[in-house]
């Protein structure tokens, strides 16, 4: 390879900057206190602790009032500026862990792996990366290539190309502002969001598997529950609220032993802060808080040995190994993995495994379309888990909301009731609550109506906080029941449809439940609702946890199921999805089959009926009638015909025809 003329690089590139008169900083200078220590604790471009430094940085300001920080890394050879894979700067490998070899030896890499590291660690969301290589011709001639990206919290931390340069004119003050319009007008298009969104939901579990792993090896005395509590403390107290809750730090936790300054008590006091400017009921702060202090000020995780708690350790390592992805804003996806995954740390006995079972979230997604929630929607759920069949219903909801509300001021003020006012959700085990809780607050706090209550023995149908006097107006129920319960959970529905005056239901249930396990329970709910269809759903969606055969049930609530009503029953066993259970692999969710456009289709089938049929066959959707007095016949198929054809009766004879000549020829047939 031919010799680096990086310092050639670094000199010319230096000297645009001293001529636009900014104020930068090189490898060893400081910028400022909160990007330096950023850059210290993030993991180093060889994959080591700390110590990343980029060969120039600046913080400039542009009009619209933000500062961005500008992170620029200098290489010296042809072919270095940049590596990529799919058009993305490939910093992460397939088994989803970083590529430190592209981030060490890329330009572009690097700079966008430090851009990451502000990302994780400080309040800025918005980083220009640059990268900027060279080589000399066989006449010593320079020729330069530069790449700028834009890393933000909107494009998950990944990294977009904003254009083609030839120099850093871009960052002098005269055209900054302009700069930074065209920053601010890129666009990620919903499939390359979707795809980004996979990637970062691989990596999260990566993540997660390692943080357990950890903790489960070096820290003693930690169970499933105490896991859990303290990754869902250390997220509420690092969240922090701009201007009135500072985000907890590591080195805000001292190590001290002396009551009221041990690490417990101040991570204690900074979710307390953090709740109250949440404007969350008194009440529901009580019981968050008094959950949480039961692990985090226990004596043991407080004792300081060698000049530092375990408490400490397990916060630094929940901030190092998760804090990028709540920092870059978590969505049901991100959100649902890892609850998919803290799920298994809780310690559960084998007859509840199928219990915590949690929703894949394209599936929860679908139960909102199917019980037809839209922005005036009030929905509950009386089995929430980690809440991700609210959240998706939420996620519903808010994009309605923005589709059909031109008014900001309006839409803000609708974005802010749905969360607070239109989901309701119960859950009894106070671990799995406890999840519920910390997944709406990431998802923009709809957690005050979050309740730790049996719902079927508990719960009176109204609001848990706030308007406690005042009916929940539900109108859409989504649910994944504990399958142990009455009636494979049928239980449930039947108490939830009973406080409905009307609007949708779908529950996604072990199908035997409409076969002969709830017998009594489905003749009663048919006497006050309708069942519109029955799906049959793929046996392999709960792979890794359980392989039950389910159904989705979809109900018209609050209007008697007549005899003469057509159910439509739909064979969803080929979603167009393939999953593997593999756990080295990198994608166990694939789109093999037009599973987009199934799902679209699915929806349509469900409300407006065989006017709809186009991917799927006639054998896989059907429609018939039930005995309402029988309350065994929810899961009915397409009647196969046996009767044989003309043309099975040719293919017979033919085919026996040509095994009979094929004998002739072989001399193998009796007294030819």
């Amino acid at each position: 390879m031919a010799q680096s003329i990086e310092p050639n690089i670094a000199d010319l590139a230096n000297r645009w900057l001293k001529s636009y008169n900014l104020d930068y900083k090189l490898e060893q200078e400081t910028l400022n206190s909160e990007i330096d220590k950023a850059l210290n604790e993030y993991a180093s471009k060889s994959g080591g602790a700390g110590g990343n430094r980029p060969d120039a940085k600046l913080l400039l300001k542009a009009n619209d009032g933000n500062y961005y920080p500008i992170l620029i890394e200098y290489k010296g050879h042809k072919n270095k500026l940049v590596k990529l894979k799919d058009d993305r700067v490939e910093n992460t490998k397939k088994d989803n862990t970083p590529h430190y070899k592209n981030i060490k030896e890329f330009a572009v890499n690097g700079a966008v792996h430090y851009a990451n590291a502000i990302l994780h660690h400080t309040t800025y969301t918005d980083i220009i990366a640059i990268g900027m290589t060279g080589y000399k011709d066989t006449k010593g001639e320079i020729h330069t290539q530069i790449g700028v990206y834009f890393v933000s919290k909107a494009n998950l931390g990944i990294g977009q190309k904003v254009g083609e340069f030839s120099d850093f004119s871009f960052l002098a003050k005269e055209n900054f502002d302009n700069f930074i319009r065209e920053v601010k007008n890129l666009k990620l298009s919903e499939e390359e969001l979707e795809k980004l969104k996979a990637q970062r939901e691989r990596e999260i579990d990566e993540s997660l598997k390692k943080l357990n792993n950890d903790i489960y090896e070096k820290e003693s005395g930690l169970g499933e529950n105490d896991r859990v509590y303290l990754v869902a403390a250390s997220i509420i107290a690092t969240l922090g609220i701009p201007g009135k809750v500072p985000p907890l730090e590591k080195e805000d936790l001292k190590s001290q032993e002396f009551e009221g300054g041990r690490d417990g008590d101040i991570l204690l006091n900074r979710i307390k802060a953090f709740l109250s400017e949440k404007n969350l009921p008194q009440d529901k702060m009580d019981l968050i808080t008094r959950t949480l202090a039961n692990t985090i000020l226990s004596e043991n995780i407080n004792k300081v040995i060698n000049g530092e708690t375990q408490l400490k350790r397990v916060f630094s390592k929940i901030v190092d190994d998760l804090g990028i992805y709540y920092k870059i804003g978590l969505t049901t996806d991100f959100t649902g993995k890892l609850f998919n995954e803290m799920y298994g740390w809780l310690g559960f006995s084998q007859d509840k495994l199928n219990d915590v079972v949690l929703t894949p979230s394209y599936i929860a997604t679908l139960m909102a379309k199917l019980s037809r929630v839209n922005k005036d929607s009030y929905v509950w759920d009386f089995a929430t888990g980690s809440a991700g069949l609210l959240v998706a219903a939420m996620n519903e909801m808010l994009k309605d909301a923005k589709e059909s509300i031109t008014s900001p001021k309006e839409l803000s003020k609708k974005e802010l009731k749905i969360k607070s006012e239109q989901l309701l959700g119960i859950e009894l085990l106070p671990s799995v609550y406890m999840l519920a809780i910390l997944n709406m607050i990431l998802m923009g706090d709809g957690s005050s109506n979050i309740l730790n209550k049996n719902s079927l023995n508990d719960f009176d149908g109204k609001y848990g906080f706030g308007k406690t006097n005042e009916d929940f107006p539900a109108n859409a129920f989504i649910l994944n029941p504990p399958y142990s319960a009455e009636g494979n959970g049928m239980v449930f529905v039947e108490k939830a449809l009973s406080m409905m005056k009307s609007g949708y239901a779908s529950v996604i249930i072990q199908n035997s439940a409409g076969s002969g396990k709830a017998i009594e329970i489905n003749k009663r709910i048919l006497e006050k609702n309708t069942l519109i269809a029955s799906i049959k759903m793929p046996i392999d969606i709960f792979i890794g946890k359980s392989s039950v055969q389910t159904n989705i049930y979809v109900f018209k609530v609050g209007e008697k199921h007549d005899k003469e009503e057509m159910v439509k029953f739909i064979d969803f066993s080929n979603d167009g999805y393939s999953r593997s259970n593999r756990k080295k692999a990198s994608n166990n969710l694939k789109d093999t089959d037009n599973a987009k456009g199934r799902y679209e289709e699915l929806v349509k089938l469900v409300r407006f009926g065989k006017s709809k049929l186009n991917i799927f066959s006639e054998k896989e959707y059907y429609e018939d009638t039930i005995d309402t007095d029988s309350g065994a016949d929810w899961n009915k198929t397409a009647p196969i015909d046996t009767k044989p054809t003309l043309d099975d009766f040719k293919k017979t004879i033919g085919d026996y025809l040509s095994w009979e000549v094929s004998q002739i020829l072989k001399g193998g047939v009796e007294g030819k």
